[in-house]
Protein backbone atom coordinates (compact mmCIF):
# COMPACT_ATOMS: atom_id res chain seq x y z
CA UNK A 1 0.00 0.00 0.00
CA UNK A 2 1.37 3.41 -0.95
CA UNK A 3 1.60 5.98 1.82
CA UNK A 4 -0.30 9.20 1.06
CA UNK A 5 2.08 12.15 0.71
CA UNK A 6 1.24 15.67 1.89
CA UNK A 7 1.91 18.70 -0.27
CA UNK A 8 4.42 21.12 1.26
CA UNK A 9 5.43 24.50 -0.10
CA UNK A 10 8.89 25.98 -0.68
CA UNK A 11 8.95 27.37 2.88
CA UNK A 12 7.09 26.73 6.10
CA UNK A 13 7.26 27.52 9.80
CA UNK A 14 8.09 24.50 11.91
CA UNK A 15 8.24 23.58 15.59
CA UNK A 16 11.07 21.75 17.35
CA UNK A 17 9.29 20.77 20.58
CA UNK A 18 12.26 19.05 22.25
CA UNK A 19 14.25 22.29 21.82
CA UNK A 20 11.32 24.48 22.91
CA UNK A 21 11.24 26.27 19.55
CA UNK A 22 8.06 27.20 17.66
CA UNK A 23 7.25 28.78 14.31
CA UNK A 24 10.84 28.82 13.04
CA UNK A 25 11.17 29.67 9.34
CA UNK A 26 12.33 26.69 7.24
CA UNK A 27 13.28 26.33 3.59
CA UNK A 28 12.31 23.12 1.83
CA UNK A 29 15.33 22.00 -0.21
CA UNK A 30 15.11 18.91 -2.40
CA UNK A 31 18.73 19.48 -3.42
CA UNK A 32 20.00 18.90 0.12
CA UNK A 33 20.13 15.39 1.55
CA UNK A 34 20.41 16.27 5.24
CA UNK A 35 18.35 18.86 7.10
CA UNK A 36 20.28 21.66 8.82
CA UNK A 37 19.69 24.16 11.60
CA UNK A 38 21.51 27.44 12.16
CA UNK A 39 23.80 27.31 15.19
CA UNK A 40 26.87 29.10 16.46
CA UNK A 41 29.47 28.52 19.17
CA UNK A 42 29.43 24.79 18.43
CA UNK A 43 31.95 22.91 20.59
CA UNK A 44 32.54 19.83 22.74
CA UNK A 45 32.61 20.08 26.53
CA UNK A 46 33.19 17.44 29.19
CA UNK A 47 30.41 16.68 31.65
CA UNK A 48 31.29 16.18 35.33
CA UNK A 49 31.00 12.42 34.79
CA UNK A 50 33.42 12.52 31.84
CA UNK A 51 30.86 12.23 29.02
CA UNK A 52 31.35 14.39 25.96
CA UNK A 53 28.67 17.06 25.55
CA UNK A 54 27.93 18.88 22.33
CA UNK A 55 27.21 22.53 23.15
CA UNK A 56 25.63 24.88 20.61
CA UNK A 57 23.79 28.21 20.52
CA UNK A 58 20.78 29.15 18.46
CA UNK A 59 20.64 32.92 18.34
CA UNK A 60 17.41 34.69 19.18
CA UNK A 61 17.14 36.88 16.08
CA UNK A 62 16.94 33.69 14.00
CA UNK A 63 14.04 32.36 16.10
CA UNK A 64 11.65 35.27 15.81
CA UNK A 65 10.89 38.59 17.42
CA UNK A 66 11.52 38.84 21.14
CA UNK A 67 13.43 35.56 21.39
CA UNK A 68 16.81 35.44 23.10
CA UNK A 69 19.81 33.30 22.22
CA UNK A 70 19.55 29.82 23.70
CA UNK A 71 22.34 27.41 24.57
CA UNK A 72 21.72 23.68 24.19
CA UNK A 73 23.72 20.68 25.42
CA UNK A 74 23.39 17.05 24.41
CA UNK A 75 25.37 13.84 24.77
CA UNK A 76 23.53 12.29 21.81
CA UNK A 77 25.25 13.39 18.61
CA UNK A 78 27.39 12.21 15.70
CA UNK A 79 30.12 13.77 13.61
CA UNK A 80 29.37 13.24 9.91
CA UNK A 81 30.80 14.27 6.57
CA UNK A 82 28.29 16.55 4.84
CA UNK A 83 28.60 18.05 1.36
CA UNK A 84 27.75 21.76 1.58
CA UNK A 85 25.87 23.73 -1.07
CA UNK A 86 29.17 24.83 -2.63
CA UNK A 87 30.25 21.21 -3.07
CA UNK A 88 32.85 21.06 -0.29
CA UNK A 89 32.76 18.19 2.18
CA UNK A 90 32.65 19.38 5.79
CA UNK A 91 32.65 17.60 9.13
CA UNK A 92 29.48 18.61 10.96
CA UNK A 93 27.83 17.59 14.18
CA UNK A 94 24.42 15.99 13.75
CA UNK A 95 21.70 15.81 16.40
CA UNK A 96 18.42 13.90 16.52
CA UNK A 97 15.25 15.68 17.56
CA UNK A 98 11.55 15.88 16.78
CA UNK A 99 10.17 18.23 14.14
CA UNK A 100 6.47 19.14 14.27
CA UNK A 101 4.90 19.63 10.87
CA UNK A 102 1.23 19.21 9.84
CA UNK A 103 0.33 18.44 13.46
CA UNK A 104 2.65 15.39 13.51
CA UNK A 105 5.96 14.81 15.26
CA UNK A 106 8.68 13.46 12.98
CA UNK A 107 11.91 12.03 14.38
CA UNK A 108 14.71 13.50 12.28
CA UNK A 109 18.34 14.57 12.17
CA UNK A 110 19.77 18.07 11.77
CA UNK A 111 23.32 18.99 10.98
CA UNK A 112 24.48 22.02 12.94
CA UNK A 113 25.86 24.75 10.72
CA UNK A 114 26.33 28.49 10.49
CA UNK A 115 23.41 29.64 8.33
CA UNK A 116 23.73 33.30 9.36
CA UNK A 117 24.20 34.32 5.72
CA UNK A 118 21.04 32.41 4.73
CA UNK A 119 17.48 33.75 4.86
CA UNK A 120 16.05 30.70 6.67
CA UNK A 121 17.57 29.28 9.87
CA UNK A 122 16.31 25.77 9.07
CA UNK A 123 16.71 23.75 5.90
CA UNK A 124 14.63 20.59 5.40
CA UNK A 125 16.36 18.08 3.13
CA UNK A 126 15.43 14.99 1.13
CA UNK A 127 16.04 12.53 3.95
CA UNK A 128 13.13 14.12 5.86
CA UNK A 129 10.96 14.81 2.81
CA UNK A 130 11.27 11.36 1.18
CA UNK A 131 8.09 9.25 1.32
CA UNK A 132 6.27 12.01 3.24
CA UNK A 133 5.91 15.11 1.07
CA UNK A 134 5.48 16.42 -2.45
CA UNK A 135 6.95 19.91 -2.87
CA UNK A 136 4.93 22.58 -4.68
CA UNK A 137 7.24 25.58 -5.07
CA UNK A 138 4.29 27.89 -5.77
CA UNK A 139 3.08 27.47 -2.15
CA UNK A 140 4.34 28.63 1.25
CA UNK A 141 3.56 28.01 4.94
CA UNK A 142 0.91 25.32 4.39
CA UNK A 143 1.55 23.53 7.72
CA UNK A 144 1.79 26.82 9.62
CA UNK A 145 -1.49 28.11 8.13
CA UNK A 146 -3.20 24.79 8.95
CA UNK A 147 -1.94 24.98 12.54
CA UNK A 148 -3.34 28.50 12.94
CA UNK A 149 -6.72 27.50 11.45
CA UNK A 150 -6.94 24.60 13.93
CA UNK A 151 -6.04 26.94 16.81
CA UNK A 152 -8.76 29.42 15.82
CA UNK A 153 -11.29 26.60 15.51
CA UNK A 154 -10.66 25.58 19.14
CA UNK A 155 -11.19 29.12 20.49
Amino acid sequence: MTKLKRVIGRTDKVDLPELGLADVQAKIDTGAYTSAIHCSKIHIDKADDGRELLVYTISGNRLGKGMKARVFKTDTFKLKKIRSSNGQVQQRYVIKTKLRLFNKNINTEFSLSDRSHMKNPILLGRKLLKSRFIVDVALEDISYDEKNRLKKGRE
